[in-house]
């Protein structure tokens, strides 16, 4: 009787143990899935333990499994989750790129220019002095030593036709080349040999547009009251335009006692452009005169004149080695009327490069600013 009611409660037992199981594995099933739903929020979260402490031992390794499941399906949320980030971060670029591409196909082309030619600070300029002057308005657009007293060479002619033209004097008035209009300075040379007679005017081409030293002289010369007279003329034309740093000691400016600044000559060629003959005379290409009975052919010592890419009002270059390449011109530059100083360049055509350096910086800052929306 014993014997039997061990095994009946045996079996209960076993009976029980087998109830227990399938309940906490059911359990157990309901936890994985309540953690895979929440491992995308929260992947650090761990699933909750629901094995009963009737069995420590199934709930151990309940634990151990359930730990493991979670962690898997963590991982392949969070990449699932990354997946759609990235997705939606291209399709968001793809919309802007697109919607960039519509906006630049309405966009009217834009000329990029250099800071290099806008920036007047380091435009590269290789005139010892350089002054650019707004004649619309004063203002100085460029500078570069600009107060700088040196030789002015040739430029002088300026100041030479100003006042012979001022003294009204007749420009069909014929005069004479003498021996006193040789150069004795410098010992250049000269077409216009001793004893050449040409009338005022013809002199006064010459010496603006070939820049003939003879006959620059020849006009201080047949003045009235003759070269020193001439010469005090120069001065005080000179100071009457408020040209303070600046001296003349001759009409021709083979002399380096010849001196003037930057400021100064925009003065006195922004004075020049003010006569027809100045203008018509030193804007010459080329001319051919006659002389003793012979045709001959003069050119402009400025090839910028003979450029249609230059609308150049006065135009006057000049050298000696004291005062280096020299020129002043009166032009209209990016649809404005501007004088261009350029004093003491060392290189033959650097005066010219100097000179176009300036036009293209202007005519880039031009457009530049045509362009800025209003």
């Amino acid at each position: 009787m014993k014997h039997k009611l061990k095994s009946a409660l045996l079996v209960a037992a076993l009976l029980s143990m087998g109830v227990q199981a399938p309940v906490s594995a059911a359990q157990a099933k309901k936890a994985e899935q309540s953690a895979s739903k929440k491992a995308p929020v929260k992947a650090a979260k761990k699933a909750p333990v629901v094995a009963k402490a009737a069995d420590k031992s199934a709930s151990k390794s309940h634990k151990v499994a359930s730990k493991s499941s979670t962690k898997s399906v963590s991982a392949k949320s969070e990449r699932k989750l990354a997946g759609k980030t990235a997705a939606g971060k291209t399709a968001s670029a793809g919309a802007a790129h697109k919607n960039h591409l519509v906006a630049e196909s309405g966009r009217k082309p834009v000329r990029h220019v250099a800071m290099t030619d806008l920036d007047a600070g380091r435009l590269a300029l290789y005139s010892a002095s350089a002054l650019v002057i707004d004649q619309s308005n004063g203002h100085v657009m460029l500078e570069k030593q600009p107060d700088m007293v040196v030789p002015i060479a040739s430029i002088s002619k300026l100041m030479t036709a100003m006042v012979v033209l001022d003294a009204r004097l007749d420009l069909q008035e014929v005069i004479a080349i003498g021996d006193e209009d040789v150069d004795g300075l410098k010992g250049t040379r000269s077409r216009l040999p001793v004893g050449t007679t040409m009338t005022r005017e013809a002199a006064m081409l010459l010496a603006l547009m070939s820049s003939e030293n003879r006959a620059a002289h020849a006009l201080g010369r047949h003045y009235p009251g003759g070269m020193p007279a001439f010469v005090q003329a120069m001065n005080r034309k000179a100071h009457a335009l408020g040209m303070y740093n600046s001296r003349f000691e001759e009409p021709t400016g083979l002399s380096s006692n010849n001196v003037s600044t930057a400021h100064d000559l925009a003065r006195m060629v922004a004075a020049a452009a003010r006569y027809p003959e100045i203008r018509s005379y030193s804007t010459t290409a080329e001319a051919k005169v006659e002389l003793n009975g012979r045709i001959r052919e003069f050119h402009n010592t400025n090839a910028l004149v003979r450029s249609d890419n230059w609308e150049i009002g006065v135009s006057k270059t000049g050298y000696i080695s004291e005062a280096g390449r020299c020129l002043v011109m009166q032009a209209r530059v990016a649809d404005k009327p501007v004088v261009i100083v350029l004093l003491d360049s060392q290189g033959k055509m650097t005066r010219v490069g100097d000179a176009n350096r300036i036009k293209r910086w202007m005519e880039s800052a031009s457009l530049t600013a045509d362009r800025r929306p209003a």
